[in-house]
């Protein structure tokens, strides 16, 4: 399995400068949002260093992600621990930084990664920024928040819409580099070749329903998609940075070219 891909960042309406950061690694057939808080300093700074030190320790981890032939179970695979190792180093050089700088003092980032390697796709995700699995018709949100009113959800204490409107929805109850050690969630699954996977910062995921979302992948070129999503995002009221990362599952014909490491940030 081979990957096409597009990425996208914007600073939104209301903000006057931009916290997440975004990296497409197509050797590695990586790709990461990072999605910072901690000031106008901190939040870039904490998502910035997220985003290298994932890429940088999973490239130093190459040979760990040689996994068993793609009809090999899931269970079967070091790539999770491997991704699981690669935030948990992130964390760790965050906290670090974060301790050297006071102006820097209590930073942090959400992180939501995949990683292609053969047929399955893999998923690191600490915080509320999202991955969206779209296959066919149907849209499925992969990662869980970790998010105040996520908990307040699965406690029926609210809906999904009242969550929508809620004051505290920006409030994420685990995130990267803000304590010395953080708890990654991370998943697995069969990939399939036409699937398109988004991954995208709170910025569009509060805005913009599923459906939506569906509608826009299922309408558009691959490199239109992130725009789309974006401009829809702001047209709304763009109360956030905005991210977005489309990534489509493709077919391995033989050899192809692949591109060096892409990082954006503020």
């Amino acid at each position: 399995m081979k990957a096409a891909s597009a990425g996208l960042t914007d600073v939104g309406r209301k903000r006057d400068h931009n916290e997440d950061s975004f990296l497409i690694d197509e050797e590695l057939q990586l790709y990461v949002v990072a999605d910072g808080m901690g000031g106008h300093a901190g939040g870039g700074t904490a998502s910035r260093i997220a985003v290298e030190t994932i890429d940088k320790r999973l490239r130093e981890m190459r040979a760990a992600l040689e996994t068993p032939p793609a009809s090999a179970s899931l269970q079967d695979s070091p790539v999770p621990e491997t991704i699981r190792s690669a935030v948990e180093q992130a964390c760790l050089a965050i906290f670090a930084k974060a301790q050297e700088d006071p102006e820097l003092a209590g930073m942090g980032t959400t992180v939501i990664s995949l990683l292609l390697d053969e047929a399955h796709a893999f998923f690191a995700h600490v915080g509320d920024s999202r991955a969206y699995l779209v296959r066919g018709e149907l849209i499925q949100q992969i990662s869980e928040d970790h998010s105040l009113v996520n908990e307040q959800i699965k406690a029926g204490m609210i809906t999904p819409e009242e969550a929508r409107h809620s004051r505290y929805r920006n409030i994420i109850t685990r995130s990267v580099g803000f304590e010395e050690e953080v708890q990654v969630d991370v998943m697995g699954l069969l990939a399939e070749a036409g699937d398109i996977f988004i991954l995208c910062s709170d910025g569009l995921a509060n805005m913009l329903e599923d459906q939506e979302i569906l509608e826009i992948v299922r309408a558009s070129a691959l490199k239109e998609i992130p725009t789309r999503l974006i401009d829809l995002a702001n047209e709304r009221g763009g109360d956030d940075n905005i991210t977005v990362i489309a990534v489509r599952a493709e077919l391995d014909d033989g050899p192809d070219a692949r591109t060096a490491s892409v990082v954006r940030s503020p």
